[in-house]
């Protein structure tokens, strides 16, 4: 029997492949193509995701490679969100091909000793008290497979999900965007070119690989989900749009997409779990998708192994559910809202679009709020006490230590970190003092540099997970 098998070798499936290898756990990837897809659909890194790339050493390969954008869009206004007063090291937006991630993310997860095997599609499954039952077919034919635990990483049309019996409720597509990456004879000056007008809304973005991303949505709509994009087609539309085609050419990639919206009612249910598109699937606005399956994989890599390793219940599994589906609900709303602005094309819509754009610019902190949750800098996780110290559940910045190191260096390995400012471990309540204990957490004696916020300079000592949030926390004596 395996003792996990994630389902999707996507983003989230590595992602989550190389969390539960940092731990010990072994790991079977199961992937259905028979290779990895050429094509991005996501393109944007945004800076909670950088800042997991930093939490596990892996940033540097993103940042020396990726194009860094100080701004963001929300719903195509033309003022453009300011990410540069980001509470966070990477106040910056990182266009960076989805192929190319799910590349690094996949020798990674290889390097740490995850199994990835192509070409293997799971068609069903069954579970009892002791473990899943998985029917696959792969290339020698259809055969079964048992794990103690198993997590659909398989995207928005989860086998996993429903085999395992869990609800997708939502809403199907009503209108539906385009999408080409083309080279470009005569491209825009500007990293990021975009438009709105009542003729439709249009983006180009440069792309590392000197391709240029064009997205966009118009007030017609093609005549099905399935109708096929030809260059004429997005050239005419650009066109439209923002007045000419930059020598638009050699197209790489045409497509549709619609702006289908489900969430599952479940992240959980026994031993099969979910995250990413198949937890949840929405409008592409923003570029979040990539990000907020990734957090999620995050939250639920150091549960899964510290359970599937017998460190803690199996009740730990519950609190992925509780703290992120919230999250997946946040991200419905914020991406149907950005849709109906895409989507405003009458005079009215112009006007309510150009109201909230002279909203955006006139108060640094509604666009600083906008940006910060684009970013995921502001999800954090109430605590069940509501005597907690304030930080419990909050995002961990950066801090910089005393020593020259600084908090995301030391949680390279995916442990626990006890920061101990002076308060010691010996302020830790004993249910906390037994969970850090069985947990295998590790200890940092020290102080914060000069330059730590505010609200950290009175910490005396803080209990930090692995996904980089405060499990406990306690103010400084004196």
């Amino acid at each position: 029997m395996e003792d996990v098998i994630v389902v999707g070798a996507g983003p989230v499936g590595l992602w989550l492949a190389a969390e539960l290898r940092r731990a010990g756990v072994p790991v079977l990837v199961l992937e259905r193509a028979e290779a990895p897809s050429p094509h991005s659909k996501a393109l944007t890194l945004h800076p909670r995701m950088i800042e997991l790339l930093a939490m596990r050493g892996m940033d540097k390969a993103f940042l020396d490679e990726g194009i860094v954008i100080p701004t963001g869009h929300f719903g195509l206004l033309d003022t453009r969100l300011d990410f540069r007063p980001l509470p966070t090291r990477h106040p910056y937006t990182l266009f960076f091909p989805q192929a190319r991630t799910e590349r690094l993310l996949g020798e990674r997860a290889i390097e740490l000793g995850a199994r990835v095997v192509r070409g293997h599609a799971v068609t069903g499954l069954t579970q009892d008290a002791d473990g899943v039952e998985l029917s696959v077919t792969g290339p020698d034919g259809p055969y079964v497979v048992r794990a103690r635990y198993v997590v659909g990483c398989d995207g928005a049309g989860s086998t996993v999900r429903g085999a395992a019996g869990i609800p997708f409720p939502g809403t199907g597509s009503t209108v539906y965007g385009f999408l080409g990456d083309v080279r470009l004879d005569d491209p825009p000056q500007a990293p990021a070119l975009s438009a709105h007008t009542t003729e439709g809304g249009a983006m180009i973005v440069g792309m590392p690989d000197g391709y240029h991303r064009i997205v966009g949505i118009m007030p017609e709509q093609p005549d099905g989900a399935g109708t096929e994009l030809t260059l004429d087609e997005l050239r005419a539309k650009v066109v439209r749009v923002l007045g000419r085609d930059f020598g638009m050419r050699d197209p790489a990639w045409l497509s549709r997409f619609g702006n289908a919206s489900r969430q599952a009612e479940a992240y959980r249910a026994g031993r099969v779990l979910l995250a990413g598109d198949a937890a949840h699937m929405h409008f592409p606005t923003g570029g979040v998708g990539l990000n907020v399956g990734v957090q999620d994989a995050m939250n639920l890599g150091w549960r899964l192994a510290a359970v599937a390793q017998g460190r803690a219940p199996e009740s730990l599994l519950d609190g992925y559910h509780a703290e992120r589906h919230p999250v997946g609900a946040e991200l419905m709303l914020n991406s149907k809202a950005q849709t109906a602005l895409m989507t405003a094309f009458t005079p009215e819509g112009q006007a309510l679009r150009a109201l909230l754009g002279k909203l955006v610019a006139a108060h640094p902190s509604l666009s600083l709020d906008l940006a910060s949750r684009l970013a995921a800098l502001n999800v954090a996780y109430p605590p069940a006490d509501p005597g907690a110290h304030p930080l419990t559940g909050a995002r961990v910045p950066d801090l910089a230590l005393r020593d020259g190191r600084t908090v995301y260096g030391l949680l390279h390995e995916a442990r626990h970190v006890l920061l101990d400012l002076g308060a010691g471990a010996a302020s830790m309540p004993p249910e906390v003092a037994g969970y850090a204990r069985d947990l295998g957490t590790a200890t940092y004696e020290g102080g914060l540099a000069e330059d730590a916020p505010q609200e950290w300079r009175a910490v005396g000592a803080a209990l930090i997970r692995p996904d980089g949030h405060v499990h406990w926390a306690v103010a400084a004596s004196g």
